[in-house]
């Protein structure tokens, strides 16, 4: 498989995920992602010569409408929809344009502005993207409609996971015992309440095994990472805080996701596939891994994927819960940032969330939630319907880096500024007549 030029991370930035309550729009806390992200890299957006923005849930060409505040520089701004995996596809076309020759240096975006409640089908006037697997738990099992999508398929895969193997629902409320406990050291997150196995497992059942504690919330945020080429890395000195993405496969759905096997119908199989690829191309096995920040939009999903994604042999996913070798102390660390149980789930950024999280980790910036000695990152970004995309990350110097801005934002999540804003705004588009006519996000 030909991987063309490396690529590096040079700057990351998220803003904090919040409750979506309609408080702050879109073109605001995406902004804040994308000037932290350049602020990280010491970069302004003049240096940006391709963009990729995902969300979901939103109009066309809303990529435009935010990094048009920066400057509008004319540059190819791609706009994304690909369920859950939304950020990690904007990360997979900015390395791809950096990887083929395309770009020296390229943005990719993720934001999302979400109403409250479960996800329900935004177009009910034409054919459901996942019918086909609606159709097959009817079949098979039965459907509730009185009950979310999301919180079914993960829920049906789950418990095929303990019918086949002897997990239990114990198993799953440990999984969002963990996260929950990780996300209190976590500034950005959503939630940052530690809660006992007991109140996980008292909370108000969802779907089957689920309980509400166990279910991502909604939410509305931002991420953003710039990429670049190592020629560009070395011309403008960003070695030291560059992390090298020295893996990414995307992969879809296989027929196993029609079969009467549950355990596939959350589409664990594109996960096996892509997974294995990313480490062939990366020249390492799971066993190299040290960190993971895995889509547990349920617990369910987070023990399926323990398997899917080889970090344990087949049926093995509640003994590495049961040894402890999922969290700080075991063999790997799984969701340091709490997850998207506790940190938010606002779709289209949670794949620029995670890759934020593993570039911070990787560096050595993330203080108390720190992973100690850390080489390789494993970033699992899934959407239903289907896509995955996996990214496998490693410090490309080791020598220790320290924040270009006056803070950690790794421990800290501050707003920008005015002069945040001007250091990453464009230097030579005037900005003036699209300031006047609609205005840059309040700072």
């Amino acid at each position: 498989m030909v991987q063309g030029r490396k690529v590096y991370v040079v700057g990351v930035g998220m803003s904090k995920f919040i409750k979506p309550r309609g408080l702050v729009d879109y073109p605001e806390f995406a902004l804040e992602a994308a000037v932290k992200a350049l602020n990280d890299a010491g970069l302004s957006y003049d240096k940006v010569d391709f963009a990729a923005c995902g969300y979901v849930f939103g109009d066309s060409t809303s990529g435009q409408r935010v990094l048009y505040q920066l400057g509008m520089t004319q540059i190819p701004i791609i706009n994304v929809n690909n369920n859950c995996s939304t950020g990690s596809t904007a990360l997979y076309q900015a390395r791809a344009a950096i990887a083929a020759g395309n770009a020296e240096c390229a943005l990719a975006l993720g934001f999302e502005r979400m109403k409250r409640g479960f996800i329900t089908e935004a177009f009910p006037d034409r054919t459901y993207p996942l019918d086909h697997v609606q159709a097959v738990i009817t079949d098979e099992r039965s459907w509730d409609k009185n009950t979310g999508n999301a919180p079914q398929i993960f829920g049906q895969a789950g418990i095929g996971y303990m019918e086949r193997y002897g997990a239990t629902e114990k198993h799953l409320a440990q999984i969002a015992e963990k996260n929950h406990r990780h996300s209190a050291k976590n500034p950005y997150s959503q939630f940052r309440d530690i809660y006992t196995l007991e109140q996980i497992q008292n909370s108000p059942k969802v779907y089957g095994p689920l309980t509400k504690l166990q279910c991502c919330p909604t939410s509305d945020g931002a991420g953003c990472a710039i990429v670049a080429s190592e020629e560009f890395v070395l011309k403008h000195g960003l070695m030291d805080q560059a992390v090298e993405i020295c893996a990414q496969s995307m992969a879809t759905d296989s027929p196993k996701m029609l079969g009467k096997e549950n355990i596939e119908w959350a589409g664990a199989d594109m996960t096996r596939k892509a997974s294995q690829e990313a480490y062939f191309k990366a020249g390492i096995s799971a066993e190299d891994v040290q960190i993971v920040e895995l889509h547990d939009c349920f617990s369910a999903n987070e023990l399926v994927t323990y398997d899917a994604l080889g970090l344990v042999p087949e049926g093995q996913a509640h003994k590495l819960i049961d040894s402890g070798d999922n969290t700080y102390g075991g063999k790997y660390v799984v969701n340091p940032s709490g997850g998207l149980i506790s940190k938010g789930h606002p779709l289209g950024a949670t794949g620029l969330a995670q890759c934020t999280e593993l570039v911070w980790q990787l560096r050595g910036w993330t203080g108390e939630r720190q992973v100690p000695n850390a080489n390789y990152a494993l970033q699992h970004n899934v959407g239903l319907g289907g896509a995955v995309v996996i990214t496998i990350y490693k410090k490309a110097n080791k020598k220790q880096s320290a924040p270009k801005t006056a803070y950690n934002p790794a421990v800290e999540a501050r707003a920008i500024t005015k002069e945040d804003f001007a250091l990453a705004a464009s230097q030579k588009a005037n900005r003036a007549e699209y300031m006047d006519s609609v205005g840059v996000a309040k700072l």
